[in-house]
């Protein structure tokens, strides 16, 4: 009997065994669902890699970096450990391979390369992280390098890396998709994603990051949408990959089971862009004054963005800094008048045109919307873009046009792309387009610009996105995703009759992913598809708007 005792007692602990944290949060709303130890600082391991990308989405952004800037490794990028892309001292490569490779790959030497690149050393980039982070919320975190290996001081807390999670989907949904890839290509080789076995097994996971150090365990942060409903949870110290997937499955699920199924996000306003600091000690002292000057700002930090009742304007987004507004190619668009309307024929073709969808149908379609109601205005929503599988041009971008550079950026040759046998249209009311992100586009799925080597489906469904002749009309409207391609149909007409005012214009599409079937209004601008959308929320319709 004592023997037995002996012997139970004095079995080892699992490889790798760390404190135990966990964190879940209602990601539209930021509201806590469960919490274990989660204020505890514990060593985050790879995933410090979400606030060296953060900081990396900000410089692109700020326009001071772009996904083809020439970053040379340093030679204490070249020095870090596994895991590794396997760069050299010297060595010259584009930053959107290094961000490929530290999100998909966790590469250390990727990480490093782009904080000694942004930061100008180790020491100054985290302290920029730190104050980041101080900026974002996350009061418990201090970094000390761009990857994430175990260092004295560099800590962080299953709450603050939900935060950033949070924060990475809502602050830039046009490179989110990218921890969602299964593969990649990365410069010097293609990569697989560490979180891949997660990413397949749960039904809408759609990322975050991974982590391991034998201090910090298995970690994973990770979000997931399934019906609207967006959950992140964080677990710190899993005991193997296994364990950890599988804790995080569990907090997920119970996430999903607790939050409510329709609320309105609210989304604190991102900080404002840190402009890089003076390279600083790399001492106790340095980062606590850096914490202890954020913290002063953090409880006064942001506004909350609630549901108001009336839009009082609709200012067009401002140009980054330095960048002048890029058109689309519209030949003589400026000098075409618009077209006059006869109201009285469009009337008639409108109800033409429900009376041969609701005998169709077999039933009786709700009536078209009052457009003299007042619209309404929503808290701005990261949008989610279907995964369409061809790209259907009314023309062959040139080699110098913001097509061929979006193209070229997501390895999709132009001689891929198909060209539409559709005469050009000019816009009605040209305008200045906003020049949209050239490293990734928005979205949590794959999209329009993801890597050729995402799996496609059997039978690619086609997608026309009229991008040269067209004044900007690759945007739409996400009106739900449903079991069968005729619910999907049957979904975008009622809603199209419902709301014929802001959607006449527009293409219905259904489109096949992660077995179900999205329902889809695309050809629209980004101001109908954004008006389209709040008159359908004001209906309770739910949508999301989709596009650049």
């Amino acid at each position: 009997m004592v023997m037995v005792v002996v012997a139970a007692c004095s079995r080892p602990e699992p490889v790798g065994a760390a404190p135990f944290a966990a964190y879940v949060m209602d990601a539209r709303t930021g509201e806590e669902l469960y919490s274990r130890n989660a204020d505890t600082r514990l060593h985050p391991a790879s995933l410090t890699k979400m606030m060296t990308l953060y900081i990396a989405f900000q410089e692109i952004e700020a326009g001071r970096i772009s996904p083809d800037t020439m970053i040379t490794v340093s030679a204490n990028a070249a020095d870090e450990p596994p895991s590794r892309l396997g760069l050299r001292e010297g060595q010259k490569i584009a930053l959107r391979y290094l961000i490929r490779a530290a999100a998909v790959k966790s590469a250390n030497d990727a990480a490093t390369a782009i904080g000694d690149h942004i930061g100008g050393s180790e020491a100054a980039f985290a302290r920029r992280m730190t104050e980041t982070a101080q900026a974002l919320g996350m009061t418990n975190t201090t970094f000390r390098n761009a990857n994430g290996l175990t260092r004295d001081g560099h800590l962080s807390t299953a709450h603050d890396m939900s935060v950033l999670g949070r924060h990475l989907f809502y602050d830039f949904p046009q490179y989110y998709n990218i921890f969602s890839r299964r593969s990649t290509d990365a410069g010097l080789a293609q990569v697989n994603n560490t979180n891949r076995r997660f990413l397949d097994a749960y039904e809408g996971a759609d990322g975050i990051k991974t982590g391991f150090t034998n201090a910090a365990g298995f970690n994973l942060t990770a979000s997931a949408e399934r019906g609207g409903v967006r959950i992140i949870a964080t677990v710190f110290g899993g005991t193997s990959t296994a364990n950890r997937n599988a804790k995080v499955a569990e907090l997920l699920d119970l996430g999903f089971d607790r939050a409510p199924r329709n609320a309105a996000v609210s989304i604190a306003q991102a900080p404002g862009i840190i402009d890089p600091a003076p390279a600083a000690p790399d001492d106790d002292a340095a980062i606590a004054a850096a914490v202890a000057d954020a913290s002063d700002a953090t409880s006064s930090a942001g506004k909350t963005i609630r549901l108001v009742t009336t839009l009082t304007s609709s200012p067009l987004p401002r140009a980054r800094p330095g960048a002048e507004p890029v058109p689309f190619a519209v030949a003589d668009a400026a000098d075409v008048p618009p077209e006059p309307v006869d109201d009285a024929a469009a009337a008639a073709l409108q109800d033409g045109i429900a009376g041969a969808l609701a005998e169709a149908l077999g039933e009786e379609l709700p009536a078209p919307a009052n457009t003299d109601a007042a619209p309404v205005a929503l808290a701005e929503v990261a949008p989610e873009t279907a995964a369409p599988t061809e790209i259907v041009l009314d023309s062959a971008p040139p080699a110098d046009s913001l097509e061929a550079q979006a193209l070229a950026l997501a390895d999709i040759p132009v001689t891929d792309v198909v060209i539409a046998d559709t005469a050009p249209v000019a816009a009605a009311s040209p305008r200045p387009v906003r020049r949209a992100p050239i490293y990734d586009s928005p979205a949590p799925a794959d999209t329009v610009l993801a890597s050729a080597e995402d799996a496609a489906p059997a039978e690619p469904e086609d997608v026309v996105l009229v991008m040269s002749t067209s004044g900007g009309r690759a945007w739409g409207v996400n009106v739900g995703r449903f079991n069968t391609r005729s619910e999907a149909e049957r979904a975008l007409l009622r809603t199209q009759l419902a709301e014929s005012a802001t959607l006449n214009e527009s293409l219905r599409k259904v489109s096949e992913r992660g077995g179900g079937y999205d329902a889809n209004f695309m050809g629209l601008t980004q101001d109908q598809a954004d008006l389209a959308c709040r008159r359908l929320q004001a209906r309770a319709i739910q949508c999301f708007t989709i596009g650049e």
